[in-house]
């Protein structure tokens, strides 16, 4: 049975925090020589060609798994430990610690909704005191990364999919359910819940949001 009133989803990169984990992971895992040049140089081209909207998010996030074929899974833990204490925790938005609260106080079920990898998102869900985590899961063989994901990558029309499925099992009602989120990729959920919240949102988003009436919180 479930004891919780309703759910709370809240996107991880640009919305918990305010930065990107993927452009701190490239960055660290090329200090550490995880990634060499060659490689630096196209997932840096990758996090262009998505911070100025320049290609098709879903083809640039194929692209950054693609890199991480071969890589070794416990060295890449490693990194993201680090990159977690040094770069993700400080970058924590309070506003969201404080919305996180709120939720709580009413006596919300507090999920992470984010494309992000398991092994970034489940660290700081636990920090947070988050219920649960829907993510992106990479596939693993013989201790290396594949560069696929198990599944799909939550990513837009996934991650509505992966919410309906979520709180059709627990019994929350969409119109009841609250998401957070920057992009304007995390239209397809906005327009299905029935408390979007866009936490400063991208620009294409910010026009949607003016346009439909959703809350916006510069944070």
């Amino acid at each position: 049975m479930n004891h919780f009133n309703y759910a709370a989803f809240f996107d991880l990169d640009d919305t918990i925090i305010s930065i990107n984990s993927s452009k701190s992971l490239v960055k660290r895992s090329h200090k550490t020589g995880l990634l060499g040049n060659r490689d630096l140089l196209r997932a840096v081209y990758q996090v262009f060609l998505y911070k100025y909207n320049l290609k098709d998010t879903l083809k640039i996030i194929h692209k950054m798994g693609d890199w991480a074929a071969g890589i070794k899974v416990e060295p890449f833990k490693k990194i993201i430990a680090e990159i977690i204490e040094s770069d993700l925790i400080p970058a924590i938005r309070p506003q969201i610690v404080e919305a996180v609260k709120h939720h709580k106080s009413k006596n919300a079920e507090i999920v992470m909704l984010s494309s992000a990898v398991s092994y970034i998102c489940n660290p700081i869900a636990r920090r947070l005191g988050f219920d649960h985590v829907i993510c992106t899961v990479l596939e693993e063989a013989n201790g290396v990364f594949t560069g696929r994901p198990v599944g799909k990558f939550c990513f837009r029309e996934e991650k509505l999919k992966r919410l309906k499925a979520w709180c059709l099992e627990k019994n929350y009602p969409l119109k009841d359910v609250y998401y957070y989120a920057d992009s304007i990729d995390d239209s397809p959920v906005f327009y299905q819940v029935g408390h979007p919240v866009c936490v400063s949102p991208d620009k294409k988003l910010q026009k949607l949001a003016a346009r439909e009436g959703w809350p916006v919180k510069y944070w």
